[in-house]
């Protein structure tokens, strides 16, 4: 069976897929954690790696089911039909995901707009965009597979 993208509203991946999966379909609704900064405090919180999407395993005549969750927008569509995510885009973000060491890292007057080629991991071989270089993150979209990447990076000396 296909992974099918499905739009929530804002903030409720994690609600909805909890729903489907108590309604006995197979979600998948990848989280990183975070630390987050207020004026007194840091705090650890787990967001979503794709704001607004979870992915749902299941049967095409199903399909009704999905609206059963709060929170549910309906499908991802791609010329007109429900957008598949492919097996192998889903193991390549939960080995991203399970991954956390980076083995190097090299930044050197990128700036947004840039071209990279991605040399190892799951991702290897495929054409990055920079959407935003920061202090302790790269952005990047991978305009293959329609997905926005956040990567920590740390300081290589």
């Amino acid at each position: 069976m296909p992974w099918y993208v499905v739009r929530t509203k804002p903030r409720h991946e994690i609600k909805s897929a909890v729903t489907l999966e108590d309604l006995g379909l197979e979600v998948y609704c990848p989280v990183i954690t975070e630390v987050k900064q207020w004026s007194d405090r840091k705090k650890k919180v787990i967001t979503p790696l794709f704001r607004c999407y979870l992915f749902v395993n299941m049967d095409i005549s199903n399909r009704n089911r999905v609206f059963e969750a709060p929170g549910v927008i309906g499908f991802m569509t791609w010329q007109g039909k429900p957008a598949i995510a492919r097996n192998e885009e889903i193991k390549a973000v939960k080995d991203w995901l399970n991954n956390e060491a980076i083995d190097e890292v090299s930044i050197r007057e990128l700036s947004k707009g840039d071209f990279v080629k991605i040399k190892a991991g799951k991702f290897a071989d495929k054409t990055a965009v920079i959407e935003e270089v920061g202090n302790k993150r790269l952005k990047l979209i991978l305009p293959d597979l329609g997905w926005k990447l956040t990567a920590n990076i740390r300081e290589i000396v």
